[in-house]
């Protein structure tokens, strides 16, 4: 069971923790190991997760330098996530997106298999490389990748009281789950210190649009929190830049050098600890990271819902 205050994305950080723990891969380049490079890396053992949440997972995959990754999921959250998307794709075809047969195909498709669901699981006697157990009732604070580099792997007790000067909330990997928990971590915070620059980029323009009418761009307005256009913004590096030397906590894939701005320090973490280290112009510590998080769980039906389409009249319509 994940404990109070621990996010999906401290798992997602917990996966090169464990691994540097079992001597499976080391930070130094010289002489480096990494279990993971080249490799498939297959994930069980949270078969109720949403399919977005999933791709939080696997999308880092990419950071271990592994070929690919694969999540066992039970078929319920496979089938909420193609309801959603047969609703989408007929959606596109009626607004003239893209080639209405190729379109219409998929859907079908994806119809086809919610009557007779069937998904692949690894054989019983398939031989690992290495098998990384991490035990969900052991990781009891925030996990952060420290700068500049993802495989840096280190608990909050170990980084905390750093001070930070901007803050980004974006990337591939974050949902408009993430959006509304930073929300509510702002709400209950206040307002950011002077000085401090926090960046809010969504990944796409549905998440931005519904963000805006559940009340959260206005929670952001004014907490001081500076709104991006939906996208990679900071995390790719060229549409947008910290300044230089900054010391930077992200949400974003990785934290390679100059990548968000010229010789800046990043630290990758959570949107909910990104937001409570932008009020407090600091990493915190454990104890004040649980003080805040007491009451928001991100993990929550009301504050992980994704965009399912069948639900939304507009797309129904």
């Amino acid at each position: 069971t994940m404990q109070p205050g621990v996010t999906l994305r401290d798992l997602v950080n917990a996966i090169p923790l464990y691994a540097i723990k079992s001597g499976l891969l080391t930070v130094a380049k010289q002489g480096k190991k990494n279990i993971f490079s080249g490799r498939i890396l297959e994930i069980e053992g949270l078969p109720t997760l949403k399919v977005e949440q999933a791709f939080e997972l696997s999308d880092a995959s990419a950071e271990r330098s592994a070929a690919g990754c694969t999540i066992k999921l039970d078929k319920a959250p496979v089938i909420e996530y193609l309801q959603s998307n047969i609703v989408l794709l007929r959606w596109m075809i009626e607004n003239g997106y893209g080639d209405a047969k190729t379109l219409e195909r998929r859907a079908r498709q994806m119809e086809a298999w919610i009557q007779s669901p069937d998904l692949m699981e690894a054989d019983t006697d398939a031989e690992y490389a290495a098998v990384i157990e991490i035990d969900l009732n052991a990781i009891k604070e925030p996990i952060l990748c420290c700068p500049n580099d993802p495989d840096d792997a280190k608990p909050l007790s170990e980084v905390c009281g750093e001070s930070i000067d901007e803050v980004f909330i974006g990337s591939c990997m974050t949902n408009i789950g993430h959006y509304r928990a930073a929300g509510k971590v702002l709400e209950k915070m206040g307002t950011l210190p002077k000085g401090m620059r926090m960046w809010i980029a969504p990944p796409t323009k549905m998440d931005a649009h519904q963000l805006t009418e559940e009340g959260y761009y206005g929670i952001y307005g004014r907490a001081g929190a500076r709104t991006e256009m939906p996208g990679c913004s900071l995390c790719m590096g060229n549409q947008a830049r910290v300044a230089d030397g900054a010391k930077v906590l992200s949400t974003s894939t990785r934290n390679f050098p100059n990548r968000l701005g010229k010789d800046a320090q990043v630290y990758l973490a959570s949107a909910e600890l990104c937001a409570v280290t932008a009020v407090m112009n600091k990493i915190p510590t454990t104890e004040e990271y649980l003080a805040v998080m007491k009451g928001i769980d991100a993990m929550s039906g009301t504050i992980y819902r994704y965009l399912n389409f069948n639900e939304i009249a507009d797309f129904m319509s």
